[in-house]
């Protein structure tokens, strides 16, 4: 139900109340249609977010608001008093001002420098040229080499010939370690090239044999292979003059049956046909029919 804000009253405890006069609820459509403007019955509603009495933030410089929403009459008058007032002085300072009197004919107004020390105007600007000599360029001396100053005190001991010991004597054995380690690894060194050359040297021979036997082994699956083929061929001609005697077997047995039948069967063939009448003499026939 829509409610409308009625004018704020103080009760007698000051405290703020709120009364809505009842009404029915308009008739309206069910989507607003925002560009036809509200009437002034539907724009009032009892929203307190938009309500100036109701203060949001610090109170420090609040507006007071007077008790009724309507604004003074009087207070709306001494505004547009001042307004106005404001407007016409700043119309006359426009107008009575104190302005440059226009120049005479044949003359113009022209800007003049009233400072207390005149300058010189140019379109050009001031050019100085100003040249500065540096001294030589010298190269950097050696850095002095650095020397710690001497601390303590200085100690000297002499030692005569002979007193530590012989250099003869004592570098015998040390000689004999490097010479004897020199000559071993030496001796090691030929060792081993000796036996890479063996091993070289058997390595070759190995391998001479090997394709020796290699070749061998071809040269023999080489025959083996001619004799598969030439055995291949011997036995496929062997099948075919079997193959054609038999052939010809069968037909000399059924070349000598066909003659041993036909020799039987010519004789009565001939004897059949003579008996039915078809082999006859031509003369008997002939009186015969004529008789």
């Amino acid at each position: 139900m829509a409610s409308t804000l009625q004018p704020q009253h103080d009760t007698q405890g000051g405290v703020y109340t709120f009364s809505s006069r009842p009404r029915p609820v308009p008739n309206r459509a069910k989507y607003r249609n925002t560009a036809e403007p509200l009437n002034e019955e539907e724009g009032s509603h009892g929203n307190i977010m938009y309500d100036r009495r109701v203060v949001r933030g610090n109170t420090y410089a609040q507006h007071i608001l007077p008790v009724t929403s309507q604004p003074d009459p009087m207070e709306f008058l001494r505004q547009q008093e001042a307004r106005r007032r404001a407007m016409s002085k700043k119309r006359l300072k426009e107008q009575f001002g104190p302005k440059t009197p226009e120049p005479l004919e044949g003359r113009t107004n022209i800007d003049v420098q009233t400072e207390m020390y005149l300058e010189e105007l140019s379109d050009r600007i001031e050019e100085v040229s100003v040249e500065c000599q540096t001294d030589m360029f010298l190269d950097k001396p050696a850095t002095p080499l650095f020397i710690p100053d001497k601390t303590g005190r200085d100690a000297a001991t002499q030692i005569e010939e002979g007193e530590l010991f012989d250099f003869d004597v004592e570098v015998q054995p040390v000689l004999q370690v490097l010479v004897g380690k020199t000559i071993e690894q030496a001796l090691l060194e030929v060792m081993e090239e000796e036996e890479l050359d063996n091993l070289r040297a058997r390595y070759q021979a190995f391998m001479e044999i090997r394709n020796a036997e290699l070749v061998e082994v071809q040269r023999l699956e080489e025959r083996e292979r001619r004799l598969h083929v030439e055995r291949e061929n011997r036995i496929k001609q062997q099948k075919a003059v079997l193959e054609k005697e038999k052939e010809t077997a069968d037909k000399i047995a059924a070349r000598a049956f066909a003659q041993q039948y036909l020799t039987d069967l010519l004789p009565s063939v001939y004897s059949n046909l003579k008996e039915s009448g078809y082999f006859y003499d031509s003369v008997k026939r002939g009186k015969l029919t004529g008789m």
